[in-house]
């Protein structure tokens, strides 16, 4: 099952990719308890780690919500064709992400919603694509909503030092900017009440723009995390942050609020790279969080 109901909501889980990020949990997540990722292999691996090569395993996945009969994506992956000299695994794919948004039964034309949780090179790629040789928004009636804070962090033209160093190189040109210019983004900050199910709340940390969307419909709660969450992992040591984290600090802040709403209001949790079922339901535990349930989509 890839598209569940929560309330008045209808969630798809749209693969673009799934596989190897070429790095390894030590790497990825340098700050994390160093015996953790051997305590929790059981259930880290195969959907998290690949133990035969000590990579992390990841998703890059949108999440297709249907809410009072708009259409939305959260996130648009990395992109087909694009120059990424610095992020070699996310240069120059060739993936059938249309045709698996497609066989969800959507078109690009009939998308009336795009979300960037934030601006990293893996969530805004599908923003565009190469139209005669020129880059022109993917989703053309759509309304783009991106995070100003990051939208100003990210644009070349502020020359903002970020710890990804060169890795989101050419993003802003060719996945952001002629978005812009074609006039169909509104940059916001702090919150954006989308409609009565679901609303944008700024979670800043990983980026300065990073934020969370929230879905509230009946007595049904989720949260879709963007990168607050890269690995499971995250869930039972909050505290360990991956390597892209612009604050760390404010980055370990953020998820522990987060991560408590949703373990106090029984909320799924959707991040944008989980492998495996996508997410999960989760409990307080001992000045942690613990899992109670996986989320109801198949496995990967």
């Amino acid at each position: 099952m890839h598209e569940i109901v929560l309330g008045d909501v209808t969630i798809t889980r749209i693969m673009e990719y799934y596989g190897s990020v070429e790095m390894t949990p030590e790497t990825f997540f340098p700050d994390s308890p160093e015996d953790a990722w051997q305590r929790h292999k059981s259930w880290l691996t195969p959907d998290f780690v690949d133990s035969d090569t000590n990579e992390c395993v990841s998703a890059v996945q949108t999440w297709l919500l249907r809410s009072e009969g708009v259409t939305i994506l959260v996130d648009t992956g990395v992109g087909n064709h694009k120059e990424r000299p610095y992020a070699p695994v996310w240069g120059h794919l060739n993936t059938d992400f249309l045709g698996n948004l497609a066989r969800a039964g959507v078109r690009p034309e009939d998308v009336d919603l795009v979300i960037n949780t934030h601006l990293h090179v893996d969530h805004v790629g599908w923003n565009t694509y190469l139209h005669d040789r020129h880059w022109v928004p993917t989703f053309p009636n759509a309304t783009y909503l991106m995070p100003r804070r990051d939208f100003d962090f990210w644009n070349p033209a502020n020359e903002h030092r970020s710890t990804l160093g060169r890795g989101n190189q050419n993003v802003f040109e060719d996945s952001i900017a002629p978005v812009y210019q074609a006039g169909h983004t509104v940059l916001w900050d702090d919150s954006y009440r989308i409609d009565s199910n679901l609303t944008l709340d700024l979670a800043p940390g990983h980026t300065p723009g990073s934020s969370v969307l929230t879905l509230q419909s009946g007595t049904d709660r989720a949260v879709f995390v963007g990168d607050l969450l890269h690995t499971a992992l995250q869930f039972v040591e909050p505290d360990t942050n991956s390597c892209f984290c612009e604050d760390p600090a404010q980055a370990r802040t953020t998820r522990r609020r987060l991560l408590g709403w949703a373990a106090d209001t029984n909320a799924l949790v959707l991040p944008a790279h989980l492998g495996g079922h996508g997410g999960a339901e989760i409990i307080r535990d001992a000045g942690t969080f613990a899992i109670k349930e996986w989320a109801p989509f198949t496995r990967l």
